[in-house]
C-alpha cells in the first residue's frame, strides 16, 4: 500500500449496502403477525386441503365433493365456541376456493375469522410437479404471478401465507438438486410474500415414506435447513418474519423402530439447535406421518425435553385436529355441535403439548430427562 510522508494515501471509499432490507414499518408489521400466530399455547388449523386432496376423505364417509359441503365444513370447524376456538387457535391457513366463499349472506370467511379473533391465512403454492432428470423428486410451481396473487390476498384480509416443497428420503435421496432447487424456490417465495405484507410460513416437508433410520433422517432433516436457510439469507428475506414449519425427526414408517417419543424430542431439538437461526422467531410442527394422539406426544415432549429452546415450538395440524371432527360430522347439520366439541378437545389438547403440558391419561408430563439417541 503506498504511503505519502508516512500516511496512507488511499482514499477512503464510501461502502454501499446492497442489503435493501424491509423498511421499518414493514418489520414491524411482519413481527406484530408472527407474534399474534405465535402466542403461547396456540397453534394453526391448516384448513387448505384442495378440493382434490378431500375427495378421499369424502370418499371414505360417502359424502359428495361438491364446493357446497367443503364450504359447509369449512363452516363447522371455524364456527365452534368463538371463546374456546380462539384460545386454542391464532390462525387459518385457507384455500383459494374457501377465501372467496361467505360464512354468512353477507361475510366472507377470512372477515369471519378476524371477528372471531383469528388470523386469516392463504396457501399460495400451486402443487407439486416432478423435476425432469430427477428419480422421482419433486419441487413446486406457483412463482410467476405470485406477488399480484399476494397483494390480492392481503387486500382480502389475510396476513400470512404457506408454502410447501416436499423431500423423499432414500440411501441416496434427497440428492444436491432438489435441496438447491426446493431451498431456492422457498426463499424466493417467503421474500415475495413478505414485500406484499405476509408473513411467510415455509414448509420444507421431509416424507416418512421408507424404511430410513431416526439417524437418517436427522442427517436429512439438518442438510435441508441449513441449505434452506443459506437460501434465505441469500434472498435477503428478513428472517424475524418468516416461521418455520417442518416434520418432527422420524423415523420411516417402513422401518420398523419403535422411537419413544423423548428419542424424538431429542433428535428434533438438536437438528433445530444445529441449524435454525434463534431469529426465527417459532417452529409450527406439521403432524405427518403420525397418528391423532402421537402428534400431541411427541409435541408435548418437545416442548417438556430439556435444553435450548429459542423459539417457540407449537403446531400447525391439518388433519390431526380435522379428522376425528369430520368422521363425527359426516355431513349432518346435526350432528354439528358434537362435532365442533371434538375439534375443541383436539385443539386444547394440541395447545397444552404446546406449552408442555399435555397430561395423556394421567401421565405426570412434566419436564422430559436427555436420553441418547441410539437410532
Amino acid at each position: 500500500m503506498a504511503r505519502m510522508g508516512g500516511k496512507c494515501c488511499c482514499k477512503k471509499t464510501p461502502t454501499t449496502d446492497v442489503y435493501k432490507k424491509p423498511d421499518s414499518a414493514l418489520r414491524a408489521e411482519l413481527q406484530k403477525i408472527t407474534e399474534a400466530l405465535t402466542a403461547p399455547g396456540k397453534g394453526i388449523l391448516a384448513a387448505d386441503e384442495s378440493p382434490v386432496s378431500l375427495t378421499k376423505r369424502f370418499q371414505d364417509l360417502n359424502l359428495e365433493n361438491n364446493e357446497t359441503l367443503r364450504r359447509d365444513y369449512r363452516l363447522m370447524l371455524f364456527s365452534a365456541e368463538k371463546n374456546q376456538i380462539s384460545q386454542y387457535i391464532s390462525g387459518v391457513i385457507l384455500h383459494n376456493e374457501t377465501v372467496y366463499q361467505k360464512a354468512s349472506s353477507d361475510t366472507e370467511f377470512p372477515e369471519f375469522l378476524r371477528k372471531r379473533n383469528i388470523i386469516p391465512g392463504i396457501k399460495v403454492d400451486k402443487g407439486l410437479v416432478e423435476m425432469f432428470g430427477s428419480d422421482n423428486e419433486t419441487t413446486t410451481q406457483g412463482l410467476d404471478d405470485l406477488l399480484e396473487r399476494c397483494i390480492d390476498y392481503k387486500k382480502k384480509g389475510c396476513h400470512f401465507a404457506k408454502w410447501r416443497c416436499t423431500f423423499r428420503i432414500t440411501d441416496t435421496l434427497p440428492s444436491r438438486q432438489a435441496i438447491e432447487e426446493n431451498s431456492n424456490i422457498l426463499a424466493r417465495y417467503a421474500s415475495i410474500c413478505q414485500s406484499a405484507r405476509l408473513v411467510p410460513i415455509v414448509e420444507p416437508e421431509v416424507l416418512t415414506t421408507g424404511g430410513h433410520s431416526l439417524a437418517r433422517s436427522q442427517q436429512v432433516h439438518e442438510e435441508i435447513f441449513s441449505a434452506l436457510y443459506r437460501a434465505m439469507i441469500l434472498h435477503h428475506v428478513f428472517i424475524e418474519g418468516t416461521i418455520l414449519k417442518p416434520s418432527m425427526i422420524l423415523p420411516g414408517v417402513e422401518n420398523g423402530d419403535s422411537c419413544s417419543p423423548q428419542l424424538i424430542a431429542e433428535a428434533t431439538l438438536t437438528t433445530l439447535m444445529r441449524t435454525v437461526p434463534c431469529a426465527v422467531p417459532a417452529v409450527t410442527f406439521l403432524s405427518g406421518g403420525q397418528s391423532d394422539e402421537a402428534s400431541t406426544i411427541n409435541l408435548n415432549a418437545i416442548n417438556s425435553f430439556k435444553g435450548k429452546k429459542p423459539w417457540t415450538l407449537t403446531f400447525c395440524y391439518g388433519r390431526a385436529l380435522q379428522m376425528s371432527a369430520l368422521k363425527i360430522w359426516n355431513g349432518d347439520s346435526s350432528r354439528v355441535k358434537d362435532a365442533q366439541a371434538e375439534f375443541l378437545r383436539r385443539a386444547k389438547a394440541c395447545s397444552s403439548a404446546a406449552l408442555g403440558k399435555y397430561n395423556e391419561e394421567g401421565i405426570d408430563c412434566g419436564e422430559i430427562a436427555p436420553c441418547k439417541i441410539t437410532a
